[in-house]
């Protein structure tokens, strides 16, 4: 998982800043392409480890992924990681898309099965011609470009089609065997499942990273909505948190920063040094968050 901070010749940790990680999707419009910008303006002194870009449902943010994995490495000096799904195309599709990626310089990838194409909670079905699942996803990056770093997802409540914890982490162990080298996880708000799940996963021999994925609730009900689809459970001290909130904006942002920050700081406290943040391609949370982790801007000066 992580490195706890060794103790200092005087017996006390020497402080130790966690590496970061972002996660942003493809704008639809201009406005979202400007927003988008200036978050990663914004983000980008933090000096992340890498950034993602995610993948549309069936591929349908395809494109749009590309061109914005093209700019990240044409006007920054981030790392990035394209998101990739095996929904809805032949294996020769995917494989082409993997080649380009490697063609324009993108050595990470986070390979993902991806949701049904009737949306969540319908039947999976593979591609006659496609990639079965993830693991065999990864595998197939692997044999075509040995040096792209390959993540993959996990799920600290098991994946919503996964039988029982036990089934779910014999797919995690088969992305590994497969060649992934990390694991971040779907969003989580009780550390202690976290915790739980990492004891699985090191019992079953799997020593990759696993990474937690946190997200700020910009807008609680929204993000409640979308989480809870994909599996994960929303606390009721955390929905008492932005009780009678809805037409008040400003003091949301100000609890969500609160509990997110709440929750990386305990992870930390217990030994967590990496974490990556769903920033739902916003800034203002995710900069606040990583400054009270102790992260500044490069360069950034101390206040006199």
């Amino acid at each position: 998982m992580t490195e706890v901070t060794p103790p200092a010749p005087d017996g006390h940790r020497a402080p130790k800043s966690p590496a970061i990680s972002f996660e942003f999707f493809p704008p639809k419009t201009e406005e979202m392409e400007r927003n988008l910008w200036e978050t990663i303006k914004r983000l980008a002194p933090l000096t992340p480890n890498f950034v993602s870009v995610t993948y549309g449902a069936g591929g349908s943010t395809r494109e749009r992924t590309h061109s914005t994995i093209a700019r990240i490495l044409a006007e920054t000096d981030l790392l990035p990681a394209a998101h990739l799904t095996c929904v809805g195309a032949a294996r020769g599709e995917i494989d082409d898309i993997v080649g380009r990626y490697h063609d324009v310089g993108v050595r990470h990838i986070v390979a993902l099965r991806g949701d049904p194409p009737g949306g969540i909670g319908t039947a999976y079905t593979t591609h006659p011609d496609g990639y079965r699942n993830s693991a065999d996803l990864v595998a197939g990056i692997k044999r075509q470009h040995g040096d792209i770093e390959v993540s993959v997802s996990a799920y600290p409540e098991k994946h919503p089609e996964s039988r029982d914890f036990d089934a779910d982490i014999d797919v995690l162990k088969a992305k590994v065997d497969a060649g992934a080298t990390r694991a971040i996880t779907q969003v989580f708000f009780d550390n202690d499942l976290y915790f739980r799940y990492l004891d699985r996963v090191r019992a079953r021999g799997i020593a990759i990273p696993i990474v937690p994925g946190i997200m700020p609730m910009h807008n609680f009900k929204q993000a409640r909505n979308f989480v809870t689809r994909a599996g994960t459970t929303v606390p009721d001290w955390l929905a008492e948190k932005f009780d009678g909130l809805d037409d008040d904006p400003e003091t949301r942002k100000l609890v969500a920063a609160t509990v997110a920050a709440g929750q990386v700081q305990k992870l930390a406290k217990h030994g967590v040094d990496t974490f990556h943040f769903y920033t739902m391609n916003r800034a203002d949370l995710v900069f606040a968050i990583s400054h009270l982790l102790g992260i500044r801007p490069q360069g950034a000066q101390k206040a006199a």
